[in-house]
């Protein structure tokens, strides 16, 4: 990839550990509310299991494109009533600040050190699903470097839509051959591939909890298969 200028990455899951921070934000929301015993990781999963399925309804026309934090917010009155909660006993500020766990999750270890190494040589940015609003405030929380903070919105699409990775390419000036993505998850990858981009496989083994069984290893022969994001610096000569 001797043309590449720029890294682009997945958010949830690959730079940030989404899972630990939704269950920490429900588990406090249980606790105040009498619920306690509810499995605020469960519940975190549950709301999750969502996140695909609410996008689906953008990406097929089905619905208008509307940004990540109103499907989260619709998302979390369904899986809170699942969960036995009487919403008309919730003040709408409290619920909407629980949809902002979202905002304030924890970057993995290696994930802050290892965006400073990268981006000292390549222009780095997220390519999620996140909105904008969403993505600045993580970043302002967790300390994460972007030169860009770029949302779902401004491309106008979902991935794996291809608009997604190729209107990101077009904003940042480059073509898709000097973007490489950068993902723990194989499926991002294969999208991101199909559009022209680079591919980089980092392992997040935790990131469904102790049990995952997805994405524990690549699936395809990516440009880059590292450890963690230190291993990728190094792999990129960072």
């Amino acid at each position: 990839m001797a043309s590449l200028q720029a890294l682009v990455f997945d958010v949830f899951g690959t730079v940030v550990d989404w899972r630990e921070g939704v269950a920490r934000d429900l588990g406090a929301f249980f606790a105040r509310h009498g619920a306690g015993t509810i499995d605020a990781h469960a519940a975190a999963d549950a709301w999750r299991r969502r996140y695909q399925p609410a996008m689906e309804e953008c990406r097929s026309g089905r619905r208008p494109f509307t940004r990540l934090d109103v499907l989260h917010r619709e998302n979390l009155d369904a899986v809170l009533a699942e969960h036995g909660v009487d919403l008309r006993s919730v003040d709408a500020a409290e619920l909407d600040e629980l949809n902002r766990a979202w905002h304030r999750l924890d970057p993995w270890p290696d994930s802050v050190p290892g965006l400073l190494r990268m981006k000292a040589r390549y222009v780095i940015a997220p390519l999620s699903n996140g909105n904008v609003a969403l993505l600045l405030n993580m970043a302002k929380r967790a300390g994460l470097p972007w030169d860009a903070i770029l949302g779902a919105e401004v491309a106008g699409a979902y991935k794996p839509q291809p608009e997604a990775y190729l209107r990101t390419a077009d904003i940042l000036g480059l073509r898709p051959e000097q973007v490489c993505l950068v993902a723990a998850h194989n499926s991002d990858l294969v999208a991101a591939r199909a559009c022209g981009l680079g591919t980089a496989f980092v392992l997040r083994a935790t990131e469904h909890g102790p049990a995952q069984v997805t994405d524990l290893a690549p699936s395809d022969r990516w440009d880059f298969v590292a450890s963690d994001f230190g291993d990728l610096a190094t792999q990129l000569g960072c």
